[in-house]
């Protein structure tokens, strides 16, 4: 992590002092920046049928979810307060369906050439993924459960690549 001498270590988005700041990125070298997240929607077999099928009222779910996604991670800094506006040069949204277990795995990768990681922006695409999902199917099903959210990959910048165990 980059320490300014008014950061104490560990928390970047705090000065000395305990206050909320965005951190300066301004001397970082600018870096191909990748990052993968993933979680997964559990629902009642009938949904994910309805899902696959094709036939829920709202029109096609994982389509509009995936558009849903793509939008998140365009605008994860006007959700996040603290992170910094980017331009992303990539940003993929994968939908694949685990029948015995009645999920949907939402998988998201994003890509920039800049001075700041993408993870925020992989983990909010996700959750809008997922929550559009939900969205979409509440009607016939309220009790599904968006769960497992985490960042699965990063690459670049000074701290190099990141893989979860």
């Amino acid at each position: 992590m980059n320490h300014t001498p008014d950061t104490p270590p560990g928390l970047t988005h705090f000065d000395a002092t305990g206050q909320a700041h965005m951190v300066d990125v301004g001397a970082k070298n600018e870096t191909h920046r990748v990052a993968i997240a993933a979680g997964t929607i559990r629902m009642q077999p009938d949904t994910l049928d309805i899902i696959q099928n094709g036939s829920a009222k709202k029109g096609d779910v994982l389509g509009i979810a995936r558009i849903a996604a793509i939008m998140a991670a365009k605008r994860t800094s006007d959700l996040i307060p603290l992170c910094h506006p980017l331009a992303l040069t990539r940003v993929t949204v994968e939908f694949s369906i685990d029948s015995p277990a009645a999920s949907i795995i939402c998988r998201v990768q994003v890509e920039s050439f800049g001075k700041t990681g993408v993870e925020m922006e992989a983990l909010t695409a996700v959750q809008v993924g997922l929550l559009t999902i939900y969205d979409m199917c509440k009607a016939i099903d309220r009790g599904m459960v968006m769960t497992d959210v985490r960042v699965l990959e990063k690459h670049g910048g000074k701290s190099g690549d990141w893989v979860a165990a």
